[in-house]
């Protein structure tokens, strides 16, 4: 019997893929992660390894709780943002349901959506969940609050849900957060991978109404968060507000970049974040291979139907410097 079964979605950050092939450490500008995390000590307790977690995560929900203002049964949590994708996906578009989600963007929304059984539809007033990444990836666009509250109340109008992923808000601007919004048709979900440069160390946390949360917490596998993510995310939570060094840092770092790679004749979408998305008016298939062999990684955007466009975290300036030198030794 044939069945309509998605293919994988493609991802960035194939650092460790790469080493472990060929054996050569790569600077990868292909996984956005903040290059000016906060720095803090912190450990795992050896004891909690012989135990379980607390499969409820009481602890956990309360400082995050505390920290962005909401009631622990308002907070979901999983390893890593994808897998609460994907559980949201379950619960909520499980049948015959339509979701929307705009393009280019984060290609998990349409997969996890498509494998739990829903639909493409044309509009968000036709979708029972219409998603939207902000800042989106591989943009870099942020939407303010008040654009996304007016979509919020479309949603409503027929009773549909609005899935906001703030996966990089923390590196832009905060402000412009849903997470301190509560309303029964709106689910935020957030990340410290990006924020806190931590990949290895799958955590995510979400903020919905609690009866959508309940479901989310049962139908997702027991003990998702394991011990290192659970001691991690405590001790980063305490430290959100030094992201605000990081925002600047970035800033900086960002405008120069921009500034160095137009110079070579590119285009540099406008963004908000710690990432750049680089027209090069070419197919970039033969200049991320020449990247690669220089040990460069960027993200080829052609799986997100941008087949002429590169997309480029902003790193340390003795990086990014590597990498132009690279890009014009590439360049015909």
């Amino acid at each position: 019997m044939a069945v309509d079964f998605p293919k994988r979605v493609v991802h960035g950050g194939t650092g460790k893929r790469q080493l472990e092939r060929t054996r050569k450490n790569v600077l990868d500008f292909s996984a956005s992660v903040n290059p000016y995390p906060p720095e803090f000590e912190w450990h795992c307790n050896p004891e909690f390894l012989a135990s379980y977690p607390d499969d409820s995560y009481h602890e956990l929900k309360e400082r995050i709780g505390a920290v962005f203002h909401r009631n622990p049964e308002e907070i979901c949590v999983g390893n890593g943002s994808i897998e609460l994708i994907r559980v949201f996906c379950q619960v909520v578009l499980s049948g015959n349901k339509h979701f929307f989600s705009e393009s280019p963007t984060f290609g998990e929304y349409a997969f996890s959506a498509r494998l739990a059984g829903a639909a493409p539809a044309d509009n968000p007033l036709m979708a029972d969940v219409s998603f939207i990444c902000n800042p989106n990836n591989p943009t870099g666009i942020l939407l303010d609050k008040k654009s996304l509250m007016q979509r919020l109340f479309e949603m409503n109008m027929h009773d549909g849900m609005l899935f906001c992923d703030e996966a990089f808000i923390a590196l832009s601007n905060p402000k412009e957060s849903l997470a301190d919004v509560s309303d029964p048709n709106l689910f935020v979900l957030h990340s410290l991978t990006k924020s806190f440069s931590v990949p290895g160390i799958r955590f995510g946390f979400g903020f919905g109404a609690p009866d959508l949360i309940e479901k989310i917490e049962i139908s997702r596998p027991p003990w998702s968060v394991n011990a290192f993510a659970e001691a991690f995310a405590m001790q980063a939570l305490v430290h959100i507000e030094d992201l605000e060094a990081s925002r600047e840092r970035i800033r900086q770092e960002r405008d120069w970049l921009t500034h160095e790679i137009t110079a070579l004749g590119f285009y540099c979408h406008p963004s908000s974040v710690n990432f750049i998305l680089v027209e090069c008016n070419r197919d970039v298939a033969k200049l991320c291979e020449c990247l690669s062999e220089r040990l460069i990684l960027v993200r080829d955007c052609t799986s997100f139907g941008l087949p002429t466009c590169i997309r480029v975290a902003v790193r340390t300036r003795d990086e990014n410097l590597l990498l132009m030198e690279a890009i014009a030794a590439c360049m015909p």
